[in-house]
């Protein structure tokens, strides 16, 4: 079994760590996490993991899983590339910090993939896009596949480039939707719901219609909305104002190009 050392163990990381250990993988993994989270803690010791062992206490890795924020990432990879006794792949999750520069951290030979994955992910349920460089052989796309499977879907980029829109979609993506719970409530409001009322009715119609949507792969979102649409019914009057020239389309296009701006500004 390929030994795991997986430096970071906040909401991500442990997610990872999670399916890791649903996996089987639990001896493998050795964790290095200054303020771990106690229920978490007890998880990865239940499963044979280690928990901020000795250096010396620690098999050379197959895996190296840096799951930090990009402001700690440059000293924390450093002293990773300094201490790997083998050669492993290492896989980071940093948004927006790019394979060139992760190169300049850890070194020109150094096997990478840059990995972003979406908050669902904290619960298996995520999407995660991933690149790898040149130094990165097939059995370890292989290893990073596996690992990053974990957490959810996975898709492999030829490239880094569309990882830019892949944040804007799916990395913001979840806030939108969080958005569309708290506009869809507040317009319940003030159509005369009870406030607890008009967030559960809310919160229960996005969640039922995402397992439709996971329920019926084959099916396009395009088809599930004309099949919910009568004509001259309440759903049309409301989807004439939702899709006016100016409406939802427009402002999600001018949402999107924004975030993509954005995450292509912060990995200069």
């Amino acid at each position: 079994m390929s030994a795991i050392l997986l430096i970071g163990a906040g909401r991500m990381g442990a997610a990872l760590a999670r399916g890791w250990i649903a996996e089987g993988r639990g001896p493998a993994i050795a964790v290095i996490e200054p303020q771990p989270d106690p229920a978490f803690a007890r998880a990865l010791k239940k499963a044979g993991g280690r928990l901020n062992p000795k250096p010396a206490a620690v098999a050379p890795p197959s895996a190296v899983v840096l799951a930090v924020k990009p402001q700690m990432l440059e000293g924390v990879a450093r002293e990773a590339a300094r201490s790997a006794a083998a050669r492993p792949v290492f896989v980071s999750s940093a948004a927006g910090v790019s394979l060139a520069r992760l190169q300049s951290f850890l070194g020109e030979r150094a096997a990478i993939v840059r990995a972003m994955p979406n908050l669902p992910a904290s619960i298996g349920a995520g999407v995660t896009v991933a690149a790898a460089n040149g130094a990165v052989t097939g059995a370890q796309r292989r290893l990073a596949g596996a690992l990053l499977g974990a957490a959810g879907d996975l898709e492999w980029l030829a490239d880094e480039t569309p990882i830019a829109a892949f944040t804007a979609v799916s990395g913001s993506g979840p806030a939108y939707v969080f958005l569309l719970v708290e506009t869809l409530a507040a317009a319940g409001i003030e159509a005369g719901l009870a406030p607890d009322l008009a967030m559960r009715l809310a919160r229960r119609t996005i969640v039922g219609s995402g397992a439709l949507l996971a329920a019926l792969p084959d099916q396009q979102a395009e088809k599930l909305r004309r099949d919910v649409t009568s004509p001259g019914g309440t759903t049309e009057a409301a989807l004439g104002v939702l899709m006016a020239e100016k409406g939802l389309a427009a402002l999600m296009a001018k949402a999107v190009k924004a975030a993509v701006k954005r995450a292509r500004d912060l990995g200069k």
